[in-house]
């Protein structure tokens, strides 16, 4: 069984990956997109790293923890199940099994409509080649936030769902011309014990399911019962969430959203896992 599974390779994830492997663990990094520090035009204040741009950073970073044998997959959790003794990701379709996991996902953009966590679950899901099967000969809408999204979309209908894709028209590319196409974005999804309907454009539309297709998810969808603190997750000075064995580092924790501040919780993060899981030896 894989020791640490890190979600996200930004300045965190990459960090906590070359730690944890430098302390003899066995170590997965996924990631589904790309960070913000890729996007920065400059950055001065990274002792040692001056007057760079952020992508320069980003591949020294890369390249560092490659040397190592860290090496980032493409791959977006859908959710992340505590077990007990171990932990059970959904990492697009693949279960993959972790004694502990580090979170660091950056800060993320998305926000729940009314609805989704009530009905996550029972029609409301994350991931199309997980649970697509589970919708054959029904209807679902899907919500394309992400490039992905058409691709997702294509699958669904060909394994029989009737599918209504719902977007903004950057994410339209290569949807199949016969699945229909409505531009705009879900405001609500509904349903007693499942969905039932969902609302785009003041239009309610009848649907056995709800596929919410975005970069990232939202920490508390991630893994049920996370505690948050004005919407980041809420660590201690060890970077231990409230669910044991799982810890967070990095933008997702709160300000200062600096690449110090996350390449050093990366660090404490891999370092208390390493000792959570040498404490638990059989």
């Amino acid at each position: 069984m894989l020791e640490i599974a890190i979600i996200g390779a930004g300045p965190a994830g990459l960090s906590a990956g070359i730690n944890a492997i430098a302390r003899g663990k066995t170590v997965r990094i996924f990631s589904s997109e790309s960070n913000y520090l890729l996007r920065a035009e400059k950055v001065n204040n990274y002792l040692g790293l001056y007057d760079v741009d952020g992508r320069q950073m980003m591949e020294q970073f890369l390249s560092h923890a490659r040397a190592m044998g860290v090496v980032p997959e493409k791959g977006k959790a859908a959710n992340i199940l505590p077990m007990g003794e171990y932990f059970l990701l959904n990492v697009d379709g693949e279960m993959v099994e972790a004694k502990t996991v580090i979170l660091a996902t950056g800060v993320s953009s998305a926000k729940e409509i009314p609805g989704e966590r009530e009905l996550l679950g029972r029609g409301v899901s994350y991931c199309a080649t997980c649970d697509g099967m589970l919708y054959r000969g029904k209807s679902a809408v899907v919500w394309g936030l992400s490039p992905e999204a058409a691709k997702e979309a294509n699958f669904l209908q060909e394994i029989g769902v009737s599918v209504t894709f719902v977007s903004a028209s950057a994410f339209r590319e290569g949807l199949a011309e016969q699945i229909p196409y409505l531009s705009g974005a879900v405001k609500q999804v509904s349903g007693k014990e499942k969905v039932e309907a969902v609302l785009v454009n003041g239009q309610e539309l009848p649907a056995d399911g709800l596929f919410i297709l975005r970069n990232s998810i939202a920490p508390a969808a991630l893994v049920e019962g996370l505690v948050l603190e004005e919407g980041y997750i809420k660590v201690n000075h060890k970077m231990e969430t409230n669910v044991p064995g799982l810890y967070a580092a990095g933008d997702c924790t709160g300000k200062p959203l600096q690449v110090s501040k996350a390449v050093g919780e990366g660090l404490i993060a891999a370092q208390m896992a390493a000792a959570y899981l040498d404490g638990h030896k059989s």
